[in-house]
C-alpha cells in the first residue's frame, strides 16, 4: 500500500476510477469529502478553504468539504460553473461496518450523478423555467432529437434535420445534450448547453426499442405512434442516460409526445433573440416579450406559457381553442379572479410527483399533491358558475376531478404542516394507526403511562403505598414495602405480579404488562418513526399508481392559469381578440409594441403611438412593405412589433392593437441588428449576411420576413446593390409577406417596379434646424434619413455636425449633377480645408432680449407678471 493510502483512500481512488469526468462528493459522516484534483478544483470554485488529509505517493493529499445538509447549495454553484458531481453515500453505519472486523470500511455507493440536464430538487431548479435534457441521433442520413425534463417528466420527440438542428436547440434552451459523435458539438456549444458524448451503444435505436417498452410495460411502442429510427435513437440515449445518473431510480416519465411536422412556427434563432422572446439583448429576462406577458401565477403555468411562446402553433383549431378560453376570462372577470387566487395556493405537483418517483420526496411533496389537488377541486367548482364553457375549459375541469380517493388519503393521513424530511417524523396525523398513535403516547407522554399503571395496580391490590419505579438495572419494576410481601406473592395477585427481588425493606415485582410497556417506552421513539416511515412508502405507492391521473389535472391547472394570465395581460393592456385563418392576410389596426409600451408607462414618459400594419398577400403573390425614414423615428420597433403580434396571435393570445386579421405563418424570420461573432472570426457585416442568407435560403409562401438595414455593414454601393437584390428575390423567389426597412432611398424606386411592393416612410418634422420624430407610419417614402440631425441629438461637437452638413450638401449637389463628375465633387469638397478643432468664433454683444431675458428669475413670477413680461418680450423682438 503506498503511503498514505489507507483502506478508505483505496476505496475513494478505487471509486473516483469509475468517475474520472465527475467532481466526487466521498460522504463521511456529516459531510462531504473531496481529494486530490477535485478538492483543488471544487476549493477554487466554491471559495472554501483547501486543506490537507495524509500524504499518498509521497505527496500531500489535498482535501476540501462541504457539510452534507448544505450540499444542494454547492451543487447548484458547480454545476452552473460547468461541472458534474458524483455522490458517493456511506450505505450501511460505521458499527455495521465493524461487524465485518474492526478495520472494515464503510460501505459506498454513488448513487447519483448529478449533471445539469438531470436536476430535480427545488432549490436546483427555477420553478417558472424547464429543465431540458436533449439528445439528437442520426440514423442514415436522417436526424432525430429528444427533450426530456426530469423533474417533470415531459417528453418529446421530433424530427429533426442536421440543419434544423440550431433552431431546435434554440426552441427548447436544453442545460445539456447527449451526443453519439462530435459533428454537432459545435450547435450545441453555440446554444449555450453542456456537451455530453455517449457511446454508440447508448444509441442503438433496435435497443431503445426495447428500453421504452421496458420503461413503460408495453410490448410494442405502436400505441405510442410510430417512430423513426433516429427518433428512437435519440429517445433511447436519453432512457440510457437518465438509468446511468440516477442509478436506477427512475423518475416518471410521460409517454413520448411525438411533434407533427409544422404543427409549430419555425423560428431561427437569430429571430429569437432579434424579437428578445425569452431574453433581452442584454442577457437578462427583463426587458423580453415573455416577461411583458407573463401573468401566470403558478409555476407550471409559466413554463407552459415559455413553451407555447417558443413553439406558437400553427393550428387553426388549437388556436381557437386558446382563444376561447382566453375569452372566457377577460368575460368574466370576477371567475377569473377568483380562479386566479385558488391557483396562487396550487403547488407544483408535477416536480414534487417526480421526486417522490425517484425517491428524493418527503413529506411537503405529499402535501404539496394533497394541496394541489385541493385547488384542482375548488378549481373545477369555480368554472361551474361559467355561463359557456369553452372546450379547452370544459376539458381541463374534467381532468381536476375524479381524484377523491387519493386526496381523501392524504388529507386524512397528512397533518397541516409536515416537516421537510420524513425521517424526521411527525407528518402522519393523529387516528391513523393504532399502533403509531400509542407509540407517541409513550414516547411523548411516558411518565403518564407508568402513573396510570401504577393507580390501577395499587387498586387491583389494595396497597396504597404500591410504587413502580425505574433504575439502570432492574428497568421498571413495581415495589412494595416487606410488609405486604406475602399478600403480592399469595394467590389470586401471585398470576399477575411477577416477584423480581427482595430487598432489607422492600419488594419488587413485575408484570407482562409492564415489562411490554418498558420495552414500548424505550423503543417508542425509534418505533414511531420507523411506523410513519411505513405510512409515507404506502402513500407513495398510492400517489405514483394515480400519477397519470394526477400529471392531468397538473396538466389542466397550467392551462387554466395560461389563459387567465393571459387574459389578465389583455384587460390590463387593452388588448384585442385576432382574427386568424389559413389565408395569407396581414392587417393591423394600431397596433402597438408591448415590451416598449410597457416600459414607456413605467418611466412616465409619452404614450406609444399605434400604427396600421397591410401586409395582407393574394394568391401566391408577394407582399412587400419598403419602409424608410431616419433613424431613432421607431422603424425597428415597428418591424419588431408587427412580428411580436403575429407570434402573439398563434399561441392564443390576445394582441396589442384595436384589430388584428392574421393569415396563420408558418415561418417567422427577423434579421433587425447585428453584432460581431468574435469567437467564429466573424464581422458584423458577415454575421448579416449568413443571417440573410438563411432567411432567402429557407422563407417559404406563408413565411414573416422582417429585414432591418440590409446591406449596411459594406460600401454603399455594395450595400445598395445587395439590399436591392436581396428585396428582388423576396418578391420573385419567396414570394412571402415582408417588412423591409432600409436607409438606401434608391430602392424606392421598386416600388413602381414590382407589383407587390408599396413605399411606407415614418414621418418627421422639422424646427429651427432640429428633428421631432413623430413615430407614426405613412404611406410613401422618406426624401432623406435626417442623419446630420440625429448626430446632432446625440451630442457630437458642433463643430462636427456643422461639417458634417457642409460635406452632406455637397455630396447632394454631386448627386443631382451627376453626369460624370464623380470626381470632380470629390476634388472640388474641400475636405481638408479647416482645422480638424476649429476655435470657437467670439462672441457677439448680448442683444436687448437676452439682457432681458438673462435678468429673469422664473420662479419669483406671479401669473401676472409673467404675462407682462411676456408683452415686453414680443415688442423687443418688433423692435418698437
Amino acid at each position: 500500500m503506498a503511503d498514505g493510502a489507507t483502506p478508505m483512500m483505496a476505496q475513494y481512488l478505487e471509486i473516483k476510477t469509475q468517475y474520472p469526468d465527475a467532481l466526487l462528493f466521498y460522504r463521511m459522516g456529516d459531510f462531504y469529502e473531496l481529494f486530490f484534483d477535485d478538492a483543488k478544483a471544487a476549493s477554487a470554485a466554491l471559495d472554501i478553504a483547501l486543506t490537507k488529509r495524509g500524504k499518498h505517493a509521497g505527496e500531500d493529499i489535498a482535501m476540501c468539504g462541504v457539510p452534507h445538509h448544505a450540499a444542494e447549495g454547492y451543487l447548484l454553484t458547480l454545476i452552473r460553473k460547468g461541472f458534474r458531481v458524483a455522490v458517493c453515500e456511506q450505505m450501511e453505519s460505521p458499527a455495521e461496518a465493524k461487524k465485518r472486523g474492526y478495520k472494515a470500511v464503510v460501505r459506498r455507493e454513488v448513487v447519483r450523478l448529478v449533471t445539469p440536464g438531470t436536476l430535480t430538487e427545488d432549490t436546483l431548479l427555477d420553478a417558472r423555467r424547464n429543465n431540458f435534457l436533449a439528445a439528437f441521433a442520426e440514423v442514415r442520413g436522417a436526424g432525430g432529437y429528444a427533450w426530456l425534463d426530469m423533474s417533470t417528466g415531459e417528453f418529446h420527440v421530433a424530427l429533426c434535420p442536421r440543419v434544423m438542428l440550431g433552431p431546435m436547440l434554440a426552441r427548447t434552451a436544453p442545460r445539456e445534450v447527449l451526443l453519439a459523435d462530435e459533428d454537432a458539438r459545435e450547435a450545441v456549444e453555440e446554444s449555450g448547453a453542456t456537451v455530453t458524448p455517449l457511446a454508440p451503444a447508448s444509441f442503438d435505436s433496435q435497443a431503445a426499442e426495447g428500453r421504452l417498452a421496458e420503461l413503460y410495460g408495453v410490448k410494442s411502442l405502436e400505441g405510442f405512434g410510430t417512430f423513426t429510427r433516429a427518433e428512437l435513437s435519440a429517445m433511447g440515449a436519453l432512457i440510457d442516460y437518465v438509468e446511468i445518473t440516477q442509478k436506477g431510480q427512475m423518475p416518471l416519465v410521460r409517454r413520448p409526445m411525438q411533434e407533427v411536422q409544422g404543427a409549430a412556427m419555425q423560428i431561427d434563432a437569430a429571430t429569437r433573440r432579434n424579437l428578445e422572446l425569452t431574453h433581452a439583448l442584454s442577457g437578462g429576462r427583463d426587458g423580453g416579450l415573455l416577461a411583458a406577458i407573463d401573468r401566470t401565477v403558478t409555476g407550471p403555468g409559466a413554463r407552459l406559457l415559455e413553451t407555447r411562446l417558443c413553439a406558437p402553433s400553427t393550428d387553426l383549431g388549437t388556436i381557437t381553442a386558446r382563444l376561447d378560453a382566453v375569452s372566457l376570462f377577460v368575460e368574466d372577470r370576477r371567475l377569473a379572479c377568483d380562479l386566479r387566487e385558488a391557483l396562487r395556493r396550487a403547488p407544483d405537483m408535477d416536480r414534487a410527483l417526480n421526486r417522490l418517483a425517484l425517491d428524493r420526496g418527503g413529506p411537503r411533496d405529499l402535501a404539496a399533491l394533497r394541496d394541489g389537488l385541493t385547488q384542482a377541486e375548488g378549481s373545477a367548482t369555480l368554472l361551474d358558475r361559467a355561463a359557456e364553457t369553452p372546450e379547452l375549459v370544459e376539458t381541463a375541469a374534467a381532468r381536476l376531478r375524479g381524484h377523491d380517493e387519493v386526496l381523501g388519503l392524504l388529507d386524512s393521513s397528512l397533518v397541516a404542516e409536515p416537516p421537510l424530511l420524513a425521517r424526521d417524523g411527525g407528518f402522519v396525523a393523529e387516528g391513523i394507526d393504532v399502533d403509531l398513535d400509542e407509540a407517541r403516547t409513550l414516547r411523548d407522554e411516558g411518565r403518564s403511562v407508568i402513573a396510570a399503571m401504577q393507580a390501577r395496580y395499587a387498586e387491583l391490590s389494595g396497597i396504597s403505598a404500591l410504587k413502580v419505579k425505574h433504575n439502570n438495572v432492574l428497568g421498571y419494576f413495581i415495589e412494595t414495602t416487606a410488609t405486604h410481601a406475602d399478600k403480592m406473592m399469595s394467590e389470586p395477585l401471585s398470576e399477575t405480579f411477577i416477584h423480581r427481588q427482595t430487598t432489607a425493606n422492600a419488594v419488587r415485582f413485575t408484570t407482562v404488562e409492564l415489562s411490554e410497556i418498558e420495552t414500548k417506552i424505550l423503543n417508542a421513539g425509534a418505533r414511531a418513526v420507523e411506523l410513519e416511515l411505513a405510512i409515507f412508502a404506502r402513500l407513495r405507492d398510492a400517489v405514483l399508481e394515480a400519477a397519470t391521473s394526477i400529471n392531468d389535472a397538473a396538466r389542466a391547472l397550467a392551462e387554466l392559469d395560461v389563459g387567465a394570465g393571459l387574459a389578465e395581460i389583455a384587460v390590463e393592456g387593452d388588448w384585442t381578440r385576432p382574427k386568424l385563418d389559413a389565408s395569407r392576410a396581414f392587417a393591423i389596426t394600431a397596433g402597438r409594441h408591448p415590451v416598449v409600451e410597457q416600459a414607456l408607462r413605467r418611466q412616465g414618459a409619452e404614450t406609444f403611438i399605434p400604427n396600421d400594419c397591410e401586409l395582407s398577400a393574394e394568391g401566391d403573390a408577394a407582399r412587400i412593405v419598403l419602409l424608410t425614414g431616419p433613424n431613432m423615428a421607431g422603424k425597428s420597433t415597428w418591424l419588431r412589433q408587427n412580428a411580436i403580434i403575429a407570434l402573439l396571435a398563434q399561441i392564443g393570445a390576445y394582441v396589442p392593437a384595436e384589430a388584428a386579421h392574421v393569415g396563420v405563418v408558418d415561418q417567422l424570420f427577423s434579421r433587425v441588428g447585428a453584432a460581431d461573432d468574435l469567437a467564429r472570426g466573424r464581422s458584423t457585416f458577415m454575421v448579416e449576411m449568413v443571417e440573410t442568407a438563411a432567411i432567402l435560403n429557407q422563407a417559404g409562401e406563408r413565411a414573416l420576413v422582417i429585414l432591418d438595414e440590409i446591406g449596411r455593414g459594406t460600401a454603399t454601393y455594395d450595400g445598395l446593390s445587395i439590399a436591392w437584390a436581396t428585396l428582388e428575390h423576396l418578391h420573385d423567389g419567396n414570394r412571402c409577406r415582408a417588412l423591409f426597412a432600409t436607409h438606401y432611398h434608391e430602392m424606392t424606386a421598386l416600388a413602381g417596379k414590382l407589383d407587390g411592393v408599396s413605399n411606407a416612410t415614418v414621418a418627421v418634422r422639422e424646427w429651427e434646424g432640429d428633428v421631432i420624430f413623430l413615430h407614426e407610419v405613412r404611406a410613401g417614402a422618406a426624401d432623406r434619413s435626417y442623419g446630420v440631425q440625429v448626430a446632432k441629438l446625440a451630442g457630437l461637437p458642433a463643430a462636427v455636425v456643422e461639417r458634417a452638413r457642409v460635406v452632406l450638401d455637397a455630396l447632394e449637389e454631386g448627386e443631382r449633377d451627376r453626369g460624370g463628375k464623380a470626381q470632380t465633387l470629390i476634388d472640388d469638397l474641400p475636405l481638408f480645408s479647416v482645422p480638424a478643432t476649429p476655435a470657437p468664433a467670439a462672441r457677439a454683444e448680448a442683444s436687448e432680449l437676452e439682457k432681458k431675458l438673462r435678468d429673469v428669475l422664473p420662479d419669483t413670477l406671479t401669473p401676472r407678471a409673467a404675462l407682462d413680461l411676456i408683452y415686453e418680450l414680443k415688442d423687443l423682438v418688433r423692435g418698437d
